[in-house]
C-alpha cells in the first residue's frame, strides 16, 4: 500500500519535520484544529513509529482513521489499532504509537486541553521489540 492507497478522509499534510527527530521513519503532519483543542492528522510510513512520551497534565486520545498501527504503554503489551480505534491516554502514562511495519497508518491526535500541559519525548521503541510485533 502506498500514500496514494491509504483512504483518507483527511488531508496527508507535509511531511513532520518539527518532529522528526522523535520519530523512527518518515511521518507527515496535517494540524486540523489549533482552537480551543488541538487536533492532527499524523500519518506514519510503514515501520514509522515516534519514540516514547509522556503527556503532562492533560494526555491525549488518538482516533484511528487508515492503515494499520500499535499503542503500547510501558511495562503493557502492545496493541493493534485498526480504523475506528479509539485509545484515551491518560496524562502521565509513558508510551508510543506508529505503524505496522508492512502498513501505512494514521490517526487524529486530539491534545487534552489542561493549564501547563506539556510533552515529554524520551527514548526509540527498542528494534528487536518492535520487530516481534505481528
Amino acid at each position: 500500500m502506498t500514500s496514494k492507497e491509504l483512504k483518507q478522509v483527511f488531508p496527508l499534510g507535509e511531511k513532520n519535520e518539527a518532529f522528526a527527530q522523535f520519530f523512527e521513519g518518515t511521518s507527515y503532519l496535517k494540524m486540523l484544529s489549533s482552537e480551543r483543542v488541538s487536533i492532527a492528522n499524523v500519518t506514519f510510513e510503514p515501520g514509522c513509529r515516534n519514540h516514547w512520551h509522556i503527556h503532562h497534565k492533560g494526555g491525549q486520545i488518538l482516533l484511528c482513521t487508515a492503515g494499520r498501527g500499535y499503542y503500547q504503554e510501558w511495562g503493557k503489551p502492545a496493541q493493534e489499532m485498526k480504523p475506528g480505534d479509539v485509545i484515551n491516554i491518560p496524562p502521565e502514562v509513558k508510551h508510543w504509537h506508529g505503524a505496522a511495519f508492512d502498513s501505512w497508518f494514521a490517526h487524529l491526535a486530539v491534545e487534552v486541553p489542561a493549564e501547563n500541559a506539556s510533552n515529554e519525548w524520551l527514548e526509540p521503541v527498542d528494534e528487536e521489540a518492535y520487530n516481534k510485533l505481528k
